[in-house]
């Protein structure tokens, strides 16, 4: 189902999930005009604090489902593991933007890395692995070392184990649960980086700045925009977002993480995954730029036309991991620099509690 007119202010824009992203995303409608309502099954789901309702379920709770689909007039999500039933009862009912076939392709990585060659696009070389002995016949394929992943779920370095030259594969499938997995080649890379980019309902497609994103512990801990690489690379990640957002008639934020490596001399983007969200690496997108990627969003599942991606300063945004965000008064401090903090109420090592921009005069 398509969306068959922009959505006017107080129409009601359904989230499923409450975490931070769907926090951002609520109060980036409020400033437009519109309404969220959150759909979680946490209880204490940070959404919950600034939507205007909430219905607090499970996934596959489909009376819950279909009263949530009653009350909005249009469907997105804050994060890319929704049940497929789930999405299929909201996609029958309502207008679901990104739509079911972004969905599918981003939750299975195998999938996934087929649909990105099928287009064109690099990726690490890979191998489908289903048992024992299929991890052993990929790892003569791909070669040592390389990555085993879990075909469906895992983030931030969850779900996968390095395969070195010393790993017994017995152990590392174990690792895994014995679910269906993916082995992936090694990239040699010099960075991260990524792409963030909208598409409307209408095809129109707005793309920000390239940021070089850095990594502590698999979880991303600061991206740099914009990044050091050449004027051609950066234009040839805006046109892979493109190229996967066209192929997948996409509506919304996707996020695209690249890695840059080097050959001969010359830089070269090699993909490696792809988010049908709202992205941790657009977060500073929030007071660099006049439109966020949660501003974003909202103009595209709703139908409105994408503001100007322009940036109109250099920025480093920096993750609140665990006890960081206990530091705010320091931070607030901090000249130029912007807090964020997701109302969360237990801290633990690792888990996201906020992130800082922190300005400078642009410099390009």
């Amino acid at each position: 189902m398509r969306l068959s007119r922009p959505l006017p202010p107080n129409s009601v824009i359904g989230i499923l999930g409450g975490g931070q992203l769907g926090r951002m995303l609520t109060l980036a409608a409020a400033r437009l005009g519109l309404r969220c309502h959150i759909y979680a099954p946490e209880p204490d789901s940070p959404a919950f604090q600034v939507s205007a309702h909430h219905i607090c379920a499970a996934y596959d709770d489909s009376a819950a489902l279909e009263a949530f689909a009653s009350a909005v007039d249009v469907v997105t999500y804050e994060f890319e593991n929704v049940p497929a039933e789930t999405a299929a009862i909201l996609g029958r009912l309502k207008p679901l933007a990104p739509g079911a076939e972004a969905l599918a392709t981003s939750q299975d990585r195998l999938v996934e890395k087929t649909f990105l060659t099928r287009i064109g696009l690099e990726t690490a070389p890979f191998a489908p692995v289903d048992d024992p002995a299929g991890l052993a016949e990929a790892v003569a394929l791909i070669g040592r070392p390389a990555i085993l992943k879990t075909r469906r779920f895992g983030y931030d370095g969850k779900g996968q184990t390095t395969i070195r030259a010393d790993t017994a594969l017995d152990a590392a499938w174990a690792q895994t649960g014995g679910r269906p997995a993916i082995l992936e080649g090694f990239v040699a890379f010099e960075k991260e980086v990524s792409v963030i980019a909208a598409r409307g309902w209408d095809g129109a497609v707005a793309v920000y700045d390239v940021p070089e994103n850095r990594h502590a512990n698999h979880i991303l801990h600061q991206s740099i925009v914009p990044a050091a690489i050449a004027p051609e690379t950066a234009e040839a990640a805006r046109d892979i977002a493109r190229r996967i957002t066209a192929a997948l008639d996409y509506v919304g934020i996707i996020g695209v993480e690249l890695f840059l490596s080097r050959e001969t001399g010359r830089e070269r983007l090699i993909v490696n995954e792809i988010a049908p969200r709202v992205h941790n690496s657009g977060h500073w997108t929030m007071d660099a730029c006049l439109i966020s990627q949660f501003e974003q969003h909202i103009r595209a599942v709703a139908g409105w036309p994408l503001g100007g991606p322009e940036r109109h300063s250099d920025v480093v945004m920096t993750n609140l991991l665990g006890d960081d965000a206990a530091g705010w008064q320091d931070l607030a401090r901090e000249p130029r620099t912007a807090i964020h903090l997701y109302g969360k109420a237990e801290s633990r090592p690792g888990r996201k509690m906020g992130h800082v921009n922190r300005l400078t005069p642009r410099q390009d």
